[in-house]
């Protein structure tokens, strides 16, 4: 792995989900998805628009084989928030973070965070977090940096995947082109993984 820049910050058909109580808070429910929600999870990511699309297929999967590793937020039955991912079958101990989309409607309840509690208390051999965010997504960075805070742990930048890896959307003329921004990854940790995150988590 390429060298990291540490940036220290202190103050299926995979197994069907789990039946665990979902997490509650006021009308909000957090829960693993069901097949039946991938159709949603894909409307969401066109909604929120600042998601890489992907095929409707592919959320059927990620909702019905990989659904350990998924959540979703709902409220009165409609779906407002979501987070794909995934623990690498070389790495064990890492969560990888791929997507998190969050209604526009919902936003401002730290629903990103709590999504990724949520899927982190069902696997707690997990001590490191990882995601790709390119160096404009300054929600996404700010929300990895606060989570590493709340944990106490290290966060690394490593050398991810560069601009140079991703095609060009070969239907849109040259010029019209806008490349692709590199996605740097982030690795933090080690940390304590628990059912509870820590008080401070919830400021």
């Amino acid at each position: 792995m390429p060298e990291a820049r540490p940036e220290v910050t202190r103050s299926r058909r995979a197994p069907k989900p789990s039946a665990e109580p979902p997490s509650t808070r006021l009308d909000l429910t957090i829960r693993a998805p069901r097949v039946e929600d991938g159709a949603a999870m894909w409307a969401l990511v066109h909604e929120v628009g600042t998601l890489d699309p992907n095929s409707a297929y592919l959320y059927l999967l990620l909702a019905d084989r990989f659904a350990e590793t998924c959540a979703i937020a709902e409220r009165d039955g409609r779906l407002v928030a979501m987070l794909t991912g995934f623990v690498p079958p070389r790495d064990p101990s890492t969560y990888f973070v791929w997507q998190i989309g969050v209604d526009p409607s919902a936003r401002g309840e730290q629903l990103a965070s709590r999504l990724i509690e949520h899927v982190l208390a069902r696997h707690p051999s997990v001590s490191f977090l990882e995601a790709t965010v390119s160096p404009s997504n300054d929600a996404s960075l700010a929300l990895f940096r606060s989570f590493a805070r709340c944990r106490d742990a290290t966060l690394a930048t490593h050398a991810g995947y560069g601009a140079e890896l991703f095609p060009h959307a070969p239907d849109r003329p040259q010029h019209d082109r806008p490349p692709h921004e590199a996605e740097p990854l982030l690795r933090i940790g080690p940390f304590a993984n628990s059912s509870a995150p820590r008080a401070r988590a919830a400021r």
